[in-house]
């Protein structure tokens, strides 16, 4: 799994945990975004060995879309077969206050950038209808119906960053079908395609996005109400991961 800005904290949950720093990790991304740990850690979770990536790099860091390629073929290489992806996200619906999760049923990437450019062979051209796993999206509802853990389904949207949206294009992303939005995610499910991993994604709605609110989003409020989500994530995780072989 990958763990978005301020969901650390869901490795609290791990038995028999070990962790790596990414610096000890040859091409591992290095950034220093506050909110990211950036470490491996790995153990027991839900009675699974899992691999958790705490943080990720972004394109924003480095102008790279591959940052995350390293990281992702580390995990596909380990045998990982399923990629949780999880990350703090701008909310566009008055129903999805921050706090909430949201299930990503699929994605808009109109920035130009893809982890894939460069790359040789037909393998580059990955289809993507079903990029989100259907059946561990239907998993994830599931748990979080058993579990009274509200969970949304909607389209995640990724911009490059590391500026905020402005509220002319958060209207414009409203259009095109966009329920939230992000800078990170996107780069990593095109890369897992590409390796032929399953991808489950989560949202952590941190705030509303730029013009749904009167307030403008900031890293700060990110990473606190990340943090605060955290709980409710982590439980969410645990049901999935306990319940994998149903999908």
């Amino acid at each position: 799994m990958v763990l978005g800005t301020g969901l650390g904290g869901v490795t609290g949950r791990f038995a028999e945990a070990a962790d790596v720093p990414f610096a000890e990790l040859p091409g591992f991304p290095a950034g220093a975004v506050t909110g990211h740990a950036k470490r491996v850690s790995a153990g027991r979770f839900a009675g699974r060995r899992v691999v958790a990536l705490e943080g990720r790099g972004h394109y924003y860091e480095t102008g790279d879309a591959g940052v995350m390629r390293v990281p992702m073929e580390t995990l596909a290489a380990l045998g990982v077969r399923i990629v949780v992806l999880t990350n703090a996200a701008g909310s566009l619906r008055a129903d999805m206050p921050p706090g909430s999760l949201m299930l990503i049923a699929d994605h808009i990437n109109l920035t130009a950038a893809n982890p894939l450019i460069g790359e040789g062979g037909d393998e580059r051209f990955v289809g993507m209808v079903d990029a989100y796993d259907p059946a561990l999206r239907r998993l994830a509802l599931r748990v979080a119906a058993a579990r009274g853990i509200a969970l949304a389904e909607g389209v995640y949207m990724w911009f490059p960053g590391p500026s905020f949206e402005t509220p002319a294009e958060i209207r414009a992303a409203r259009v095109l079908g966009a329920d939230a939005v992000g800078m990170s995610t996107v780069p990593e499910t095109i890369i897992a395609r590409r390796l032929g991993l399953r991808v489950v994604a989560i949202s952590v709605l941190t705030n509303f996005a730029a013009g749904v609110a009167a307030e403008a989003p900031t890293h700060a409020e990110a990473k606190a109400v990340a943090g605060a989500a955290s709980e409710a994530l982590g439980g969410l995780l645990e049901g999935v991961v306990e319940a994998l072989d149903d999908a």
